[in-house]
């Protein structure tokens, strides 16, 4: 498979829509057959038919009903897309940890929202992405495969068009796509290396706190201790977490779960004292790279104020 994003003429314009070039290897197989195959949904398939894409065998359109022979060659263009009207672009700092022409890897600072709400309708890591793709003319928006609450830090990953959030998608709903965070909990975690399998749900009458009940969707945390510490008569337990899954919430409510909520996280029962935000970084985003299936990791450094509390001078008990 060749990927690419070279610009084509297009009019007077540069053509900067999202391609791929498939080479096939066998023949006897309907062009809409051989798109499935290689992962191309439904759903985009039809936007790309009939919301400005292009689907090319050896050069000539082709309608997805068209058989294919051993050794063509098949493009598909994928249609521009718009920011919805609720996702203003703006200019605004972004922490690219990586990027290609499928994705980009962005380190979100606390106190930052990931996407718009009625709350925080702007400033977002959402919007200053979609800001850099207008400025860059980049016919793509933002679609967001990991999110992270406001007061959350770390790595997010941003596809730049639906077939690619769609791959990572499936990724994620199959356990293949794994994020490694940091955090300081409450109390001294007495086992060093465990797993929390628990289904999580929302919590009646709240639309935003979630807790483990039976009826709640499969959720897998594997916690790693890393220190314990006393800082200021709080006792506290550096950990490294792996997520499997990807549920609202899902550190902070396993956490509170097994008797260890983060510190700072007043909503799961944290103190306060020491930070001012949930003690928590994503410092690790590991999947198969959509384009050419090899495991990629991206790692960024733990912010000031979670390390300020994990220094050498801290007295660590064992």
């Amino acid at each position: 498979m060749i990927h690419s994003l070279t610009a084509m003429s297009k009019g007077d314009e540069l053509d900067r829509r999202f391609r791929l070039v498939f080479q096939v290897d066998e023949g006897g197989i309907l062009l809409r057959e051989f798109l499935h195959a290689k992962g191309i949904s439904k759903r985009t398939l039809t936007a790309t038919k009939y919301d400005g894409g292009d689907i090319r065998v050896n050069g000539f359109e082709r309608n997805v009903r068209h058989p294919l022979q051993s050794g063509d060659e098949v493009l598909i263009i994928f249609p521009s897309e718009e920011p919805s009207p609720g996702l203003l672009p703006e200019i605004g700092d972004l922490s690219i940890v990586y990027e290609d022409e499928a994705l980009i890897i962005v380190d979100k600072p606390a106190g930052q929202s990931t996407i718009p709400s009625r709350d925080h309708p702007n400033g977002t890591m959402a919007n200053a992405v979609a800001g850099k793709f207008a400025k860059e003319r980049l016919p793509a928006t933002v679609h967001v495969v990991t999110r992270l609450d406001k007061d959350t830090s770390g790595l997010i990953c941003i596809a730049k068009n639906r077939h690619i959030h769609h791959l990572l998608s499936e990724q994620m709903m199959n356990s293949g796509f794994h994020r490694q965070y940091i955090a300081l909990v409450e109390g001294h975690v007495e086992r060093d290396q465990f797993s929390i399998v628990q289904p999580i749900g929302r919590k009646d009458g709240s639309i935003i706190e979630r807790i483990v009940r039976e009826d709640g969707q499969f959720a897998r945390t594997d916690v790693e201790v890393l220190g314990r510490s006393d800082i200021k008569g709080h006792q506290l337990t550096k950990i490294a977490l792996t997520l499997y899954t990807g549920r609202t919430h899902q550190i902070r409510v396993h956490m509170r779960w097994a008797g260890h909520p983060l510190h700072g996280d007043d909503l799961y029962g944290g103190s306060h004292g020491l930070i001012g935000r949930q003690a928590l970084h994503c410092a690790m985003i590991g999947f198969l790279h959509p384009l050419t299936s090899e495991k990629v990791e991206f790692r960024c450094d733990i912010p000031l104020d979670i390390k300020r509390l994990t220094n050498t001078d801290i007295k660590q008990t064992q």
